[in-house]
């Protein structure tokens, strides 16, 4: 059997990981941080804020406090913000320090999920049709990170279906692949 260690939930804008691992966190009875809400609390600085200054800037601030959370010594569920697999530093982090599960969906359907935000830097230039192509591109070149570092794949809403699937039984699914990894029984 596995030590309780931290489950990650990583994935694209709008996906629903901060929503998806509050729900997590309670079922496991761990605590819940979601990095880009410790990122603002650590530094001052918004996302938007930390996006002002370039990409590559917020990208070393994330890196940080990835690494930080990571450093933890209490099992935690945590939220990662969408490109935080970006980073070589940071997939390796997450595969070498977390069970850490993908939270998939196809770009339109994330896209109506996030028009209406105004938290979303990478959506700045993005019209109302472009959200889903600036979206699809991010996927596509983020897809094949998400799959190195995924201990787990959850699609939160199949093409079949018209909306996601709800919240608490994604949670339900992530909470038992967890607690199946930690009792080492393959899922």
């Amino acid at each position: 059997m596995a030590e309780p260690g931290h489950v990650v939930l990583v994935g694209m804008m709008g996906a629903g990981k901060s929503s998806v691992g509050r729900r997590v966190a309670r079922r496991l009875q761990r605590p819940f941080v979601d990095a880009d809400d410790e990122l603002e609390a650590r530094t001052g600085r918004s996302v938007r804020g930390w996006f002002a200054e370039g990409e590559p800037a917020f990208r070393k601030a994330e890196a940080d406090v990835l690494a930080a959370l990571l450093a933890r010594p209490e099992p935690t569920v945590m939220a990662t913000g969408g490109g935080v697999v970006v980073a070589e530093a940071n997939r390796r982090a997450l595969t070498e320090r977390a069970f850490v599960v993908w939270l998939d969906a196809d770009p339109a359907f994330l896209a109506s999920r996030v028009r209406r935000r105004a938290h979303r830097p990478l959506l700045d230039d993005a019209g109302a049709g472009d959200a889903t192509s600036t979206l699809a591109r991010l996927h596509a070149e983020r897809t094949g990170w998400y799959r190195q570092v995924a201990d787990a794949v959850i699609d939160v809403a199949p093409v079949h279906q018209r909306s996601s699937r709800p919240k608490g039984e994604l949670a339900d699914q992530v909470a038992d692949l967890v607690r199946r990894h930690e009792a080492g029984v393959s899922a």
